[in-house]
């Protein structure tokens, strides 16, 4: 990771400790490199995004971010709290480093709006999106994500695997999509 995102999230550290949310930007992080290696991009938009994306969950009680998300009915004015709030601390860790003003516009335009936008503007946000649904595709994010939703392993699998066309905008996500799940399916998933 190179210095200035370091920084960033060492900056964003503090507001990363609930949820598992350190270990889910890392394996954001990962795949937003990979979907920008693929597709090209604004680097400087779419790597502070992502690793700034979900620090907004530290406004929440900590017994209500679970119903905020996930299978089922989650509550979408808890999860939009998670956005806005997440715009705004993403906005004063850029401030501390001297952020271009134009692109800390940008990123926090991406964050306020990373999980209740459908019609994403531009390819940065196209990639912060999926980098941040990829999550799900990931075998520790699968196993993370089974674990907090209690659900048979194969029901959670059967759910991303209906789902996976309507969250990803780009084809490359997709892919990577589909190679996760058959990773999980052959860890997680009896046969």
């Amino acid at each position: 990771m190179k210095e200035l995102y370091q920084e960033i999230f060492e900056l964003a550290a503090p507001y990363l400790a609930v949820r598992e949310n350190r270990v889910h930007t890392e394996i954001c992080f990962d795949y937003a490199v990979k979907l920008l290696k693929f597709y090209g991009g604004r680097e400087e938009v779419v790597l502070p995004a992502i690793l700034l994306h979900d620090v907004g969950w530290s406004a929440l009680p900590e017994e209500k971010i679970n119903m905020a998300f996930g299978p089922g009915n989650p509550d979408k004015e808890l999860n939009r709290i998670h956005e806005v709030e997440g715009a705004k601390i993403a906005a004063s860790i850029l401030c501390r480093i001297s952020f271009e003003q134009k692109d800390r516009l940008e990123i926090c335009r991406i964050i306020e709006t990373h999980d209740s936008g459908n019609n994403p503007s531009n390819l940065e946000e196209k990639l912060v999106k999926d980098a941040d649904k990829l999550f799900r595709f990931n075998p520790r994010g699968f196993d993370i994500d089974n674990r907090r939703f209690k659900m048979q392993p194969q029901k959670y699998w059967e759910y991303l695997r209906d789902n996976k066309e309507q969250w990803l905008y780009t084809d490359y996500a997709k892919v990577m999509a589909t190679e996760g799940l058959e990773k999980i399916s052959s860890k997680f998933i009896k046969k």
